[in-house]
């Protein structure tokens, strides 16, 4: 076999079946034009053929080395495109060391997961980082070694495969922009190697420097300012987006794209379903710009998905990018690159837009702002959430606050101000996170226990609660509503709903993380706590707190895997001219129409039953009523209540 005259490929895949180089020829004949034109718009035409050829190379040696297995996943992958955008996924994200202690601790709890329903675990930064400070693992020192504390690679691979026969996909990060000062290539940039010097950004002073500054953001504007930092091994200034110890890599040296794709295929290979592209937006560098969402940065990740493509294409890749709500949809691939970049991307914008409605008790600027985002391309899908493992940047659009006759920077700022405690009247308890003095921007810190008002008093039984420490009923009955409602809006939006470690049991603030070495300077880790296993045995028990809200996310799980209309693919449109305080979500699905109302005031709230017209037996699957029309043709919500309407004549009960 031939592919592409390439004979150092056909050497490659000499030992192979005739199938199976077959297979490999065909990928390359229906991938390479995305290969090659990737690559061309970041190199140019006369590098364009020998960097092609190095990554077919690499592709062929990559796909040899690859299990039978994982083989047979890719197959199975291709007869059902779509498996990521069916209403059963349903995501689950931790830290290894905080959930189970190490990895083979998260093979003991795959049935914790399982009651869940869990089919997508996000396994937060466990690839060796650097000693000390490692931006939570996210500095890393090298992409081939497992933490020494976590296990070993033979244990990744252990715990891929034991999560794939239980259905569930594992997820792991990639950190595209930098790396650890420690890292190999910046030890050998430092001893004076050009070709590694050449992986980074070095100036011999700060002329290029102070040029870029004028429009580049800082990111930790407390602990890390500024972009560059002196290093005396270097002689030059290098480039630390991040943090002083993160280098930026040079992304215009194709050198370094070949090193990312290796890395790629060896993560695929030890059987991860999953890659998360961190900090994608900032690869590529451009004087004049905020060196976010370049070109280059979606030609780039083409290349890369297409490579992935022909080797892996079970693998799915997810896009972190945190950037403006009208900046997500290049990231799922758009206009030339339609199709050829990521499959999900993370839905920032619907996770402020939540917390903004309840804190604010009023759903214009969210609806205005969720109806005027492009839709994911076909094929794509959102991950959805309510919180994360990073801050909330209160990423509040200035356009669409103006639209509503609101001040953007007074509503971050009352956002910020709610969240923490600071506005009165606020049942939230979290914490202010990278308060910017001079633009006085501020972020959030906390878990969902404590932003939705369950506070800290909190713990697995009321019965142990000290004394005088219990809040009052209507209280935690009220935080309770909240948080099941902001779960409720996550998980029915479609996509990959993502459940954050700690919040299926509405743990509270970790209020002794500043104890931890490299923890006191940064107050995300309150909202980073260890999973509480007394909590977790009282998950079956709804006298409890954790019980309430462990079945009420089981709850929402379950109703989703049975509703195709929560289908990825499914058109989702914001309702219009409800009263402020209503927010309806419409899904459109080949099965039928879904309406979501979710009321997110403490008061009664009412939407007309027009809404409704065309169904023949309007039903909510989410509470298992049949819908009642009051008298004045309108049907009324309770307080903090969440439906998913349906025509139950025309929608059976079943899994997708």
């Amino acid at each position: 076999m031939s592919v592409s005259g390439d004979d150092a490929v056909d050497a490659i895949l000499a030992d192979l079946s005739p199938e199976r180089r077959q297979t490999f020829g065909l990928r390359v004949a229906r991938w390479s034009e995305q290969l090659r034109r990737g690559v061309k718009l970041a190199y140019g035409p006369a590098r364009t053929p020998e960097v092609v050829d190095s990554l077919l190379a690499l592709a062929a040696r990559m796909y040899a080395a690859r299990d039978d297995d994982l083989h047979r996943l890719d197959e199975q992958r291709l007869l059902r495109p779509d498996w990521f955008q069916t209403p059963r996924m349903l995501g689950y994200a931790c830290y290894t060391e905080r959930f189970a202690g190490d990895l083979r601790g998260v093979m003991r709890h795959t049935d914790y997961l399982g009651e869940l329903g869990v089919s997508y675990l996000h396994l937060m930064p466990l690839m060796q980082a650097r000693p000390g400070d490692s931006d939570g693992g996210y500095a890393v020192q090298d992409y081939r070694e497992v933490r020494a504390d976590l296990g070993t690679v033979d244990d990744l691979r252990a715990v891929a495969s034991d999560l794939r026969g239980k259905g569930i996909s594992l997820v792991l990060d990639l950190v595209l922009n930098h790396v650890a000062r420690e890292h190999d290539w910046a030890v050998r940039a430092r001893a004076g190697e050009q070709r590694y010097r050449d992986y980074f950004h070095v100036f011999a002073d700060r002329s290029l420097p102070d040029r870029y500054e004028q429009t580049l953001p800082e990111v930790f504007p407390d602990f890390a300012p500024g972009n560059f930092t002196w290093d005396p091994d270097l002689a030059g200034w290098v480039w630390t987006t991040f943090n002083e110890f993160q280098w930026d890599v040079n992304w215009s040296n194709p050198d370094v794209l070949l090193e990312y794709a290796d890395i790629i295929l060896f993560m695929a290979n030890l059987g991860v379903e999953v890659i998360r592209l961190d900090a994608i937006a900032f690869i590529w560098k451009r004087l004049g710009t905020s060196c976010q969402g370049e070109p280059e940065v979606h030609a780039l990740t083409s290349v890369l998905r297409a490579i992935a493509r022909i080797v892996c294409p079970a693998v799915l890749f997810k896009a972190e990018a945190i950037v403006g709500p009208r900046d997500l949809a290049p990231y799922l691939g758009t206009g030339a690159f339609a199709g050829a970049v990521s499959d999900l991307a993370y839905h920032n914008s619907l996770m402020v837009q939540i917390w903004s409605m309840l804190a604010s008790g009023d759903t214009d600027l969210a609806a205005h702002a969720l109806r005027n985002l492009p839709a994911n391309p076909t094929g794509t899908g959102w991950i959805t959430y309510a919180r994360c493992h990073d801050d909330i940047g209160w990423a509040i659009d200035d356009g669409d606050a103006a639209a509503l006759g609101i001040s953007g920077w007074a509503h971050r700022r009352f956002l910020a101000d709610w969240y923490a405690g600071e506005f009165p009247g606020s049942w939230a308890d979290g914490l202010v996170f990278q308060e910017n003095e001079e633009t006085g921007d501020k972020r959030t810190s906390g878990t969902c226990a404590s932003l939705v008002g369950l506070g800290p008093a909190e713990s697995a039984s009321a019965a142990v609660l000290s004394a005088g420490t219990q809040p009052a009923p209507e209280t935690v009955e009220a935080g309770l509503a909240r948080h099941f409602l902001a779960h409720a809006i996550a998980i029915g939006w479609g996509g990959i709903p993502v459940i954050w470690s700690g919040d299926e049991l509405a743990q509270p603030n970790d209020e002794h993380f500043t104890g931890e070495p490299g923890h006191a300077d940064d107050n995300r880790w309150a909202h980073r706590p260890r999973l509480d296993w007394q909590r977790a045995a009282a998950r079956d028990d709804l006298a409890t707190v954790p019980g309430k809200v462990f079945q009420g996310i089981t709850h929402l799980a379950r109703t989703r895997a049975r509703l195709p209309q929560l289908h990825a693919a499914a058109a989702i449109t914001v309702i219009d001219g409800l009263e402020p305080g209503v927010l309806g979500v419409q899904r459109s699905h080949a099965s039928g129409r879904m309406v979501q109302l979710y009321n997110v005031t403490d008061g009664w709230l009412s939407a007309p039953a027009a809404l409704l017209d065309d169904f023949i037996e309007p039903w909510n699957a989410l509470g298992e009523f049949a819908i009642r029309v009051e008298s004045d043709g309108r049907i009324w919500l309770a307080p903090y209540s969440a439906w998913w309407i349906i025509d139950r004549a025309d929608t059976p009960d079943r899994v997708v």
